[in-house]
């Protein structure tokens, strides 16, 4: 069975709140492909509720880099936590840096092929990028409890008569990015410790976000969907949706590099990253970091942090396994 790829959708069922005018921004654009539509968002120009200024993509200079990264929510969300983020990292390692939308490519190939340097992402993506392009794993986030892991969660709506993951068989089923930990890997792990395959399922889609995965079973486009914890626990607190399963810790979310940045640049970038305290002295103009897979900062990363995950992708074919690891 193919999994159905949808486009984000003009009319969100569950508003993450944002400005009026970052919302009249994101439905401008609404019924597009958002990863066509939007570019690069200049760091010159700082981000207020009133305007969220675009800037053309340009050749840059040396010590310009760019940053991409997974989607979690809507792009405007995401932009307004990022930019202020990368603002702090401007005036630490003296580099400029502007935030890229992928265009019409994934995140990994977007780091792997350098029209990003930097990519802001999932344990999936980096994975997916180091075994294509040899990326270089920076930092992982931290979380609320100061460690360096995350959790998935499966939710379905508050009226659903589905009580457990074990009951998902032969129902529709809504993923984040193909290549999102949260959204996809870890979800495919549950329903697999249920003996649930892919095939086993009614339906399934990649929706591109954990945001468009919950509203699919908000619209009624899927029984159920596997989402960010942070996201997931906001959502049912709130009562949009009903969590049927968590996961346990998995390596959290984190930063690679592409591997042809210097290795100045990256021993200035990395230790810029571990020493950022966004609860503490950088606090002062970030956006929503709590909400965040990297709340409380981060910590080195190793490349061997991801073998447990790495077994799971190649079992499930998103990393192919005659493919070893580029140098």
């Amino acid at each position: 069975m193919e999994p159905i790829r949808i486009k984000a959708r003009k009319g969100l069922l569950i508003a993450l709140a944002v400005t009026l005018a970052g919302a009249a921004f994101y439905l401008a654009f609404g019924n597009a492909d958002i990863s066509r539509d939007y570019k690069n968002i200049d760091l010159a120009d700082r981000l207020s509720d009133t305007e969220l200024r675009l800037s053309p993509p340009g050749k840059g200079s040396e010590k310009t880099f760019l940053f991409g990264f997974d989607r979690r929510s809507n792009p405007v969300e995401d932009a307004r936590q990022y930019i202020p983020f990368l603002k702090y990292l401007e005036k630490k390692t003296g580099y400029k840096f502007m935030l890229k939308f992928a265009e019409g490519s994934s995140l990994a190939d977007e780091a792997g092929r350098g029209n990003v340097h930097f990519a802001i992402a999932g344990a999936g993506s980096y994975l997916v990028a180091r075994e294509k392009y040899g990326v270089i794993s920076l930092v992982r986030g931290l979380n609320e409890k100061n460690k360096a892991e995350y959790r998935s969660i499966i939710a379905v709506a508050p009226n659903s008569n589905i009580k457990t993951a074990g009951d998902l068989r032969g129902k529709r089923f809504a993923f984040g990015n193909m290549h999102s930990t949260q959204g996809h890997l870890i979800p495919r792990i549950a329903l697999k410790d249920q003996g649930i395959v892919l095939k086993d399922l009614a339906r399934y889609e990649f929706t591109g976000s954990h945001l468009n995965a919950a509203n699919a079973v908000s619209a009624g486009r899927a029984d159920a969907a596997g989402l960010q914890d942070i996201i997931g626990l906001r959502l049912a607190k709130e009562g949009l949706i009903r969590i049927i399963y968590i996961s346990r810790y998995y390596p959290s979310s984190g930063i690679f590099a592409n591997k042809n940045v210097s290795s100045d640049v990256l021993k200035n970038v990395t230790k810029a990253l571990i020493d950022f305290q966004p609860k503490g002295r950088d606090a002062e103009g970030l956006y929503r970091w709590d909400r965040t897979e990297m709340p409380n900062g981060f910590v080195a990363a190793h490349d061997e942090d991801y073998a447990e995950l790495r077994k799971y992708m190649l079992e499930f074919g998103i990393i192919p396994k005659s493919k070893k690891a580029a140098p």
